[in-house]
């Protein structure tokens, strides 16, 4: 992982908790884990302490990942948001212009995306469209159903 990680200061608490938690919690979990298959037998031929040790690389992996998002992340403040155009955190309503319905989408980073709470990446092929247009531009977004057009019609926080 390299680059900044632009997140709100929700995200990174949460992040950072679960960081802590990985490490606090999980971590301890996952040695006694390893202790407990270890004291089962042959080493060689115990698949439990296979299980074991592999969980505990792909926890250490995980924490490895989190800290390097935390250690990179940049904290997004709303207040200097500029609405004018599409950016990232700001809440835009789309019009479909062929099937002419609306969605409210806010473009927000990857770490952050969650199309349930409507939160799309910038990096996604929505986000990546409208990126820097204003209200009343049309965007062309290439998206695997092929080309969409939509309207900008408000951009806000």
């Amino acid at each position: 992982m390299n680059g900044i990680q632009y997140l709100t200061q929700e995200k990174l608490d949460q992040l950072k908790q679960e960081l802590q938690h990985m490490k606090g919690v999980e971590r301890h979990a996952a040695s006694r884990a390893i202790a407990e298959a270890r004291e089962k037998g042959d080493l060689k031929e115990n698949a439990e302490y296979d299980a074991a040790k592999e969980g505990q690389g792909m926890l250490e992996a995980k924490i490895a990942h989190l800290e390097s998002v935390v250690s990179m992340a940049r904290v997004l403040d709303e207040n200097n948001i500029n609405t004018s155009k599409v950016s990232i955190l700001t809440k835009v309503t789309l019009t479909n212009l062929k099937t002419k319905k609306k969605v409210t989408y806010q473009l927000v980073s990857e770490n952050e995306a969650d199309l349930k709470a409507g939160k799309i990446s910038i990096s996604s092929p929505i986000g990546q469209g409208i990126l820097g247009l204003s209200v009343g531009d049309i965007a062309d977004v290439e998206a695997p159903a092929g080309l969409i057009k939509f309207k900008i019609e408000d951009i806000s926080i």
